[in-house]
């Protein structure tokens, strides 16, 4: 197998069992669902009955290493099969990975917050909005030409 689909099989199953255990799952479970159950020719609702019970197993199994390693190897044979079979389905995995991906991994969205703050009571100290800071400065504001 290709390494590049070989690298995203094995992101596209780590993502998947990280994301069992959050708020998102139902949402990000159905997508895998669809990939998963066209390249494989099966009902979508057999397979998200079986990441259902994935699921439930990678939440029973907190803090259980082996467990998890277990599921994401189980995930990542799957991918691997699924991409196998139709190496289109490698665009769809990508799409995920991309909309999971932290907001300061994603290429092209970069925005810049700017505040500024002042106090009339005499106490001083520093106000932040915090998303992710890579540059603070204090004191007077940056001049922009």
């Amino acid at each position: 197998m290709d390494p590049e689909l070989t690298a995203l099989a094995t992101a596209s199953a780590t993502a998947l069992v990280t994301q069992m255990t959050t708020d998102a799952w139902t949402r990000i479970r159905d997508r895998f669902a669809q990939v998963l159950s066209r390249e494989q020719g099966r009902e979508e609702a057999a397979v998200v009955g079986e990441l259902d019970q994935a699921r439930d197993e990678v939440v029973a199994a907190r803090g259980d290493e082996d467990e998890i390693a277990g599921a994401r190897s189980e995930w990542q044979r799957r991918m691997r099969r699924a991409l196998v079979a139709n190496p289109e389905a490698a665009d769809d995995l990508r799409e995920i990975l991309a909309e999971l991906a932290p907001p300061e991994a994603r290429q092209g969205d970069t925005y810049t917050i700017t505040n500024h703050m002042r106090g009339g009571d005499g106490n001083s100290g520093v106000v932040m909005q915090v998303g992710v800071v890579k540059n603070l400065h204090q004191g007077q504001p940056p001049r922009h030409s």
